[in-house]
């Protein structure tokens, strides 16, 4: 019996530049509610709370913000919890492998947008605190892939956390007096379509390429998983991929647009690289041998296997080997600072 060929849309430049002047209107309606009542110094505060990993209780956050939370704390009509049970089956199957792919291909990725990484690059955090941002992206990936956090609420509280910080961060750079229009609305819909690939479909393409079989079925799955966290992000339902191929559609149509070399995407991917390397030598337990070097070399060498050699020279990925790839390195080269366990 043939496989039924999948539907797929089609993503236009149109679309996809009309997007890119969007933001996430909800969201940003907190966030000028919380300027407008306290000034610049109020959303700095609620800031300090939003990136605090381990605070959850919205009490004493300013009415607007908790009413956002009892507002959007809801999945999609179209949600399937079996699909989303599979999803976060598949991910714990393959933590370690994802967690690699993550920070060695998705990450860097997502960098590739010239013009969406400058939020990044303007408000600086990630590039001069970089292990930290990787230590709560980790804990708040792993969190959202964890069947208990859903069923406590917390995964919602978390993402929705993400998605204030994203509202915030667009206020700050609309704000900086930098922000220079023709690289779109910050934080965009185009731009977060994409950040919502580069934790699905790219991680589906990293695990494919490290030769790992999964099925159809599986890809499917954690495809499903994670555009429900990306509804609950506050993407817009008509950039979330229905199937695979629609998010090989997606993918190509915004990595075309784009994809160029970028001070801000060299700069992000060499801050990552270091980053990578102080967390690998923390976890390291050699003794008098400086292993500072061999890590970032095979942190270097797994983003050139994964993103191909152009993507990583326009990145300025060092041109280092790697004698093996993926399948000995998931112990050798923690991505994340600390262990995030799924039980």
């Amino acid at each position: 019996m043939l496989t039924p060929i999948k539907s797929s849309r089609l993503f236009s430049d149109q679309l996809l530049q009309s997007y890119r002047q969007q933001g996430d209107a909800p969201a940003d309606e907190v966030i000028a509610a919380v300027v407008e009542a306290g000034g610049p110094v109020s959303l700095r505060s609620l800031m300090g709370w939003l990136a605090d990993t381990q605070a959850i209780d919205v009490d004493g956050q300013p009415e607007s913000v908790r009413t956002f939370f009892a507002s959007y704390a809801s999945l999609p009509d179209w949600a399937a919890a079996k699909r989303m049970a599979a999803g976060m089956a598949f991910f714990k199957k393959y933590a370690g492998q994802i967690g690699l792919i993550l920070g060695c291909f998705s990450l860097p990725y997502c960098y590739l947008g010239a013009n969406g990484a400058q939020v990044l690059w303007l408000t600086e955090r990630i590039k001069n605190d970089t292990v930290r941002r990787l230590q709560e992206t980790g804990e708040w990936v792993f969190g959202v892939n964890n069947p208990k956090e859903w069923a406590s609420g917390k995964a919602i509280v978390r993402t929705l956390k993400v998605r204030l910080i994203h509202a915030g961060a667009r206020w700050f750079s609309l704000h900086s007096g930098r922000w220079n229009q023709d690289w779109g609305h910050p934080i965009n819909q185009e731009d977060m379509a994409a950040t919502n690939l580069a934790f699905s479909y790219i991680v589906l393409r990293g695990l494919r390429k490290a030769g790992i079989q999964a099925t159809e079925q599986e890809e499917e799955s954690f495809l499903h998983h994670v555009n429900v966290v990306g509804y609950v992000n506050g993407v817009a339902d008509d950039l979330l991929p229905k199937n695979l191929r629609e998010a090989y559609s997606l993918e190509r149509a915004i990595s075309k647009r784009q994809f160029v070399p970028s001070e801000a995407g060299r700069g992000l991917t060499r801050s990552l690289l270091t980053a990578i390397t102080q967390i690998s030598t923390g976890t390291d337990k050699s003794s008098g041998i400086n292993r500072a070097d061999t890590f970032r070399n095979l942190a270097a060498g797994e983003m050139r296997f994964f993103l191909g050699d152009q993507h990583a020279d326009w990145l300025g990925v060092p041109k280092a080997s790697v004698e093996k790839r993926l399948a000995g390195l998931v112990n050798r080269l923690p991505v994340f600072p600390g262990q995030f366990p799924i039980s």
